[in-house]
């Protein structure tokens, strides 16, 4: 066990490189971005009822494993701590703007109430949700990811 004094001392320099990583991060200036050449979907012209859209179940997912699904060239196969103590598969065509590595311990965005679609022989219980856009003739793809601090299983509204 630790003295009560080295605790607090490890306690106090913990708080302080969490200030300086806080304070380097907002006054990191970020690279400026180009959106002039930018082509984005034109927005839907049907309107939807809330009742319609408040039955769709958004929720934070966690990435506890990301691999590559194999005999495909889009898929990546999640498996997610959705906040119910059940993992969930997710399937995700993302292949080819992301590496299942740098996705593992991500927080993202998920619908959960889809039916489980079979892709490949698996079932993907879900959909990621992701940014998509045209920018000089090649489309674009962020997935959506949130602050690591949102717990899994946090609703979205």
């Amino acid at each position: 066990m630790k003295p009560l004094a080295q605790e607090k001392a490890e306690s106090v320099v913990d708080k302080e490189n969490v200030q300086n990583v806080c304070d380097t991060a907002s006054t990191q200036e970020l690279e400026p971005i180009d959106f002039s050449k930018v082509v984005v979907e034109p927005l839907f012209e049907e309107e939807v009822d809330f009742d319609t859209f408040s039955r769709s179940d958004f929720r934070t997912v966690k990435v506890l494993n990301c691999e590559e699904v194999p005999k495909s060239k889009k898929l990546l196969k999640f498996t997610l701590d959705d906040g119910s103590g059940k993992e969930r598969i997710i399937l995700s065509g993302i292949k080819m703007y992301y590496t299942a590595e740098e996705l593992v311990g991500k927080t993202l965005i998920a619908i959960t109430n889809l039916p489980p679609r079979r892709m490949m022989g698996i079932d993907s219980c879900g959909m990621l949700i992701s940014a998509i856009h045209e920018e000089e003739g090649e489309e674009r793809l962020h997935l959506l990811m949130v602050d690591p601090h949102i717990p899994a299983g946090a609703k979205l509204y």
